[in-house]
């Protein structure tokens, strides 16, 4: 997959997508023994669409960061600033 392909998958619209075309991502397995980039192409191979799958029966459409900030941070974050909306 290069980038251009990559870039056209990002633009799916999950309001639209064919979701007979979409993959599920509880059933992809990925071999642990493979190296962490042998990981990732075998998971893009299989997904086919790394931005736009099905999870738990529903569409789901993500999209990755360039920041150096975990995800966990960031819900700490945002938990933060839910301070007393008994959100968090």
């Amino acid at each position: 997959m290069n980038q251009a392909e990559l870039e056209e998958l990002k633009k799916v619209d999950i309001r639209t997508v064919d979701v007979s075309i979409l993959e599920d991502i509880e059933k992809i397995e990925i071999d642990s023994s493979l190296s962490a980039r042998e990981r990732w192409m075998d998971f893009a191979e299989k997904i086919k669409n790394p931005f736009c799958f099905i999870c738990n029966g529903m569409v789901v459409k993500i999209s990755y960061s360039e920041a150096k900030e975990s995800l966990e941070n960031k819900l700490v974050q945002l938990c933060m600033s839910m301070e007393g909306q008994s959100l968090c």
